[in-house]
């Protein structure tokens, strides 16, 4: 067992609502990278933002949320490791996602995304958001999916916490995670009620509403519940 696996364990020492913030920011200081980002149930509808080491990380996720596309969705749909290193190759398979990453994070030059796996269940995945050309190095992968292995068993805790409909994560940025696990599903319902269609279709005109704009999803919530 590693020193990075045998850290992950240990934060199950911690207070379960503590947990993803804790492994994200240990993931970043241990590994060559400049963000960490997790999320749950990533290739669903019901996806839900789970952690995010700092700006970068949590820009990258808000961006995926919105667009519903990107290597942390690709790599929960397949079960395998996705690497996006090449901004060509990723513009044609996630044209939505790249084009506003660039965009707004012009100085993003890789990500690397590992699905997080409890068994034979995928509980979501994990994005390693780096600066350098090419990303991490084939050492630094390796390790970092020897990481996310961990992962699972050291999030058990919070995730039943969070299953179980207690009240909404505490940790930062509390109004993005607010936005992620509550106020969205608030949102799409006062669109159903006042457009007559399902669910999807309401979670979907807002995303299209929020690419449109060029705002966040989280920002198209906010003025939903606030009319």
């Amino acid at each position: 067992m590693s020193e990075l696996v045998r850290e992950i364990a240990a934060v199950g020492d911690h207070p379960p609502r503590e947990a993803p913030y804790r492994l994200c920011r240990l993931l970043e200081h241990s590994l060559p990278v400049d963000a960490v980002t997790m999320s749950l149930l990533t290739d669903t509808p019901a996806r839900q933002m789970l952690g995010a080491s700092n700006k970068m990380a949590t820009a990258v996720e808000e961006i995926q949320f919105t667009v519903l596309e990107g290597p942390c969705i690709a790599a929960a749909a397949s079960g395998e490791p996705v690497h996006l290193t090449d901004w060509t190759t990723g513009s044609q398979q996630w044209p939505l996602f790249v084009s506003t990453l660039r965009e707004r994070w012009p100085d993003i030059a890789a990500i690397h995304a590992f699905p997080m796996w409890f068994g034979d269940y995928c509980l979501g995945s994990v994005d390693f958001i780096s600066r350098v050309p090419g990303g991490m190095p084939t050492e630094a992968v390796e390790q970092a999916a020897e990481a996310v292995d961990a992962l699972g068993e050291a999030l058990l805790p919070a995730q039943g916490l969070l299953a179980g409909h207690d009240e909404e994560p505490l940790w930062e940025p509390a109004d993005l995670v607010r936005a992620h696990w509550s106020d969205t599903h608030k949102a799409v319902g006062i669109v159903m009620l006042k457009t007559g269609v399902s669910a999807e279709a309401a979670l979907a005109m807002m995303r299209a509403q929020a690419f449109a704009t060029g705002r966040t999803l989280a920002e198209i919530t906010v003025d939903i519940l606030a009319s």
